[in-house]
């Protein structure tokens, strides 16, 4: 039997250490993007983009390092006789290469119907991590984009290897094949939201009912009338555990001083600042290590307001936000323009096919960092930092 199992090589390592009796079978190692390509295709590949979230890529040659496959081999030999992990994965292709076309199999799991032929040309299938830098025009480096919904992170585009490992990033790349340092949160916009609806509530209990996003408005602009630092007051989002910030579980709170300055401006502030700490945490690991950044594209729906949250990420990142009218269509988008550079373009890079086709008539509003927001996010960030032992404690007490 054939198993395709979607993950990366620490899962499958983690199997092989537990003795899991399936290994031997295992004949196909992808993601899910590469899982539904190969159902529509039949081609066993994947983007170097999301090939990267499995493996290691080695940034001459676009591929999985050779050294670190070998490596892997020499630890699984013992245990697991027979098996190759360079068997079981995936071909890795670079944006621009052709990747297929779908099956007559694949049109039938598409459209049961049969309106649907086969033929159509597929590009390398990359996850959301590479089409929303695509999406944002953010694949050359010194660029970035901030992705903030359910969770949040960054994407920054590296000029040059890190020095070190740091266990706030993880190193990807552009689907061009390029170094990419990702801080990745796992809590984002999802504590914000529920405090939206507590205020949507009130406003409808009252006789006065208000859609959600005019909610989500209002609230957002009194924000931008709350002191800079937030008045004293911190908000923690964690729904979830957070590595960055050291935190095994997480649990959601609100936390003032008696001196702090409680006012609504000031809680709706303090709020979308909680949405940016531990992002910032482990952005401020990459500015330690000298990495530059020239701007900052930002898509999701924390930034469907106009000139608050994009205002409030330039002054916490001290770097020019970014907000484009196509940020909003997403990775399916950022697809969609994958494959149009696989057909027409693929002998120019990716990053000047972007700049010159798709991005030279785009309306973007850029932010630039507001000298009292960088100066009040950076002591709302110390205060931050100093209260996670409180998160800490709760995580501990409260089960």
């Amino acid at each position: 039997m054939n198993i395709p199992l979607r993950w990366s090589i620490a899962h499958l390592y983690q199997a092989v250490l537990d003795d899991e009796p399936h290994v031997q079978r295992v004949r196909f190692l992808t993601t899910l993007a590469g899982y539904v390509h190969w159902q529509l295709t039949g081609w066993r590949v994947i983007g170097v983009g999301d090939a990267s979230g499995m493996f290691p890529i080695d940034a001459a040659t676009k591929d999985f390092r050779a050294d670190l496959l070998s490596s892997f081999r020499g630890l699984v030999a013992e245990r697991v006789p027979g098996v190759d992990v360079t068997d079981v994965l995936p071909q890795v292709l670079v944006a621009g290469k052709p990747a297929g076309q779908l099956t007559a199999r694949g049109a039938t799991l598409l459209d049961p119907g049969g309106t649907l032929g086969p033929g159509i040309p597929f590009c390398p299938p990359e996850g959301d991590a590479g089409t929303g830098m695509v999406a944002t025009n953010a694949v050359a480096p010194r660029t970035g984009n901030v992705s903030a919904g359910t969770s949040i992170f960054a994407m920054v585009v590296l000029e040059r290897p890190l020095t070190q490992v740091h266990h706030e990033l993880d190193l990807v790349t552009t689907p061009a094949g390029d170094p990419v340092a990702m801080v990745h949160c796992n809590n984002g916009a999802s504590e914000l939201a529920a405090w939206a609806g507590i205020f949507g509530r009130f406003a409808h209990v009252t006789g006065s009912p208000v859609e959600s996003d005019a909610v989500f408005d209002a609230l957002f602009r009194e924000a931008l009338e709350g002191e800079a630092d937030a008045g004293g007051l911190l908000a923690y989002n964690h729904l979830a555990g957070e590595p960055i910030a050291r935190l095994d579980a997480g649990r959601p709170l609100f936390v003032r001083t008696p001196d702090s300055r409680l006012t609504l401006a000031n809680f709706m502030r303090a709020q979308l600042y909680g949405v940016f700490g531990t992002l910032c945490i482990g952005m401020r690991v990459l500015h330690d290590e000298g990495v530059g950044l020239d701007r900052i594209s930002a898509h999701g729906g924390l930034f469907r307001t106009a000139g608050v949250a994009h205002r409030f990420l330039a002054g916490a990142l001290q770097t020019p936000v970014g907000m484009g009218e196509t940020a909003s269509e997403g990775g399916s988008w950022g697809a969609a323009v994958l494959a149009s550079y696989m057909l027409h373009a693929a002998d120019t890079d990716l990053a000047g096919y972007l700049d010159k086709r798709i991005f030279r008539a785009a309306d973007t509003q850029v932010v630039e960092p507001h000298p009292d927001d960088v100066v009040g996010f950076a002591t709302y960030l110390n205060r931050y930092e100093l209260g996670l032992a409180v998160e800490q404690a709760a995580a501990e007490v409260l089960k």
